[in-house]
């Protein structure tokens, strides 16, 4: 089977085989096909598209590149959760000891955040001592014992995916659904929950600006998940604006507590809730939505979610008074200001994309892949779409390391927000569900 056919038969229009899409990917994973082939083929699905069937086979044989991992004698059902990425997203955070808390173990490997969107692993290495690097062995062992781990993706877990990837960035095959969607699925599937629930980010926000983006890769990850024997569940959630108030490390992780605390910004304690009883139905902790939601509330408010926080961050090395006086230990900036209102109205829209970027500039982000973060600097929003505002009240707090940054991501921060004279209605958190 040479690559050179397989390559032929997809810029032609053809549906590949299973067997033609593993000899493909086996042959990249080996080094025996060589780039400029592997960008030919990349090219030809992108200009081709794929069937559900072939990207499932695609993701499959991307997961079987390397290490999958078995959770069979930890718990019967282990679940996990993704983020496709928007700003403000510190959902995690809060789900992943919820649903430990509540009876579901949550096996979570997580990534860094990239231009305008925030990563899991650089808000936890806000925490003093936190460590996200496990193995294999300590992640098991650490499910078993407290019902949760957060931990980055192993290098042994889908290295066709790291590959693949790479030639993408450099051979503008990226935005692909379904190179997109197997990509995704290949690490959730190599890193062997039982059950998924995608929270599929749409709007300025986000990757899918539109909806109708957002809902082909919602479906097609269901329908890989689904062809793999894996139960998906998958959330279509608004990303126009930030999801909560805090943009950037330290602050997003003093929200996340402040939510599991029961206090914190309603839009991003009701989204948790959520994604959490979906997961709660899907590993059958309930027998529908509205008994999770019950027991997910419960577990919020009885503290058992914030205690399993605790033990989280106690098992991997951070300091534990994170969740009792986070301002204490987490790392804050030099420069915290206020940014007011130019004049009274509402506010009609807050562009999600550019306060994400604004973050970025101030150094809580990355532009480029290995690019440092520094973890005390981002956006504190005081106002959300719907809001009324008079003139000079606080739209937001910047911290930044310096006055002259300060200033510039106020004028950005200004230009981010339109205030009008007329209200409007404050967006949905979701649009759909599949």
């Amino acid at each position: 089977m040479r690559a050179v056919d397989i390559i032929a038969r997809k810029r032609d229009g053809h549906e590949l085989t299973r067997d033609e899409i593993a000899a493909f990917v086996d042959g990249c994973t080996r080094g025996t096909i060589p780039d400029y082939q592997t960008a030919a083929w990349l090219m030809a699905i992108v200009c081709r598209g794929m069937t559900s069937q072939e990207a499932t086979d695609l993701a499959l044989a991307m997961a079987a590149s390397g290490q999958t991992l078995d959770w069979s004698a930890v718990a019967p059902i282990v679940a996990d959760k993704h983020s496709t990425g928007g700003v403000g997203d510190k959902t995690t955070l809060v789900v992943a000891p919820l649903v430990a808390a509540a009876g579901l173990p949550v096996a979570k490997m997580s990534g860094r955040g990239l231009s305008f969107t925030g990563g899991t692993l650089d808000k936890l290495e806000s925490i003093p001592g936190f460590r996200v690097e496990r193995t294999v062995d300590e992640m098991r062992a650490q499910v078993a014992r407290i019902g949760v781990v957060i931990a980055s993706q192993t290098r042994e877990l889908a290295p066709a995916d790291g590959l693949l990837y790479a030639l993408r960035d450099a051979t503008a095959t990226v935005p692909s659904i379904p190179l997109i969607a197997s990509s995704i699925m290949s690490k959730k599937l190599a890193a062997g929950a039982n059950i998924i629930v995608l929270d599929v980010k749409v709007g300025l926000g986000a990757f899918m600006k539109t909806l109708a983006e957002a809902r082909a890769l919602a479906r097609l990850m269901v329908q890989i998940g689904e062809g793999a024997g894996r139960p998906v569940r998958a959330v279509l959630a608004a990303m126009d604006q930030p999801l909560g108030n805090a943009i950037g490390n330290a602050l997003e992780v003093e929200e996340a507590v402040q939510v599991l605390r029961g206090r914190g910004p309603r839009d991003l304690r009701d989204h948790c809730l959520l994604l959490g009883a979906h997961m709660l139905v899907l590993g059958g902790r309930a027998a529908s939505l509205e008994d999770a939601s019950r027991l997910a509330e419960r577990t919020l408010s009885s503290g058992q979610a914030l205690e399993r926080l605790a033990r989280c961050v106690e098992a991997q090395g951070g300091d534990t008074r994170v969740v009792s006086a986070p301002r204490a230990v987490l790392p804050s900036a030099r420069e915290v200001r206020a940014v007011a209102a130019p004049r009274a109205g509402y506010l009609q829209a807050l562009h999600a994309e550019t306060l994400g970027l604004v973050a970025m500039r101030l150094g809580a982000g990355r532009e480029r892949k290995g690019d440092p973060i520094d973890h005390g600097v981002g956006l504190l929003l005081h106002k959300k779409v719907g809001d009324e505002v008079q003139a000079g009240e606080p739209l937001a707090t910047i911290h930044a390391r310096d006055s002259e940054s300060w200033t510039r991501a106020s004028q950005e921060v200004l230009a981010a927000c339109a205030i009008g004279d007329e209200p409007v209605l404050a967006p949905p958190l979701v649009w759909e569900t599949l």
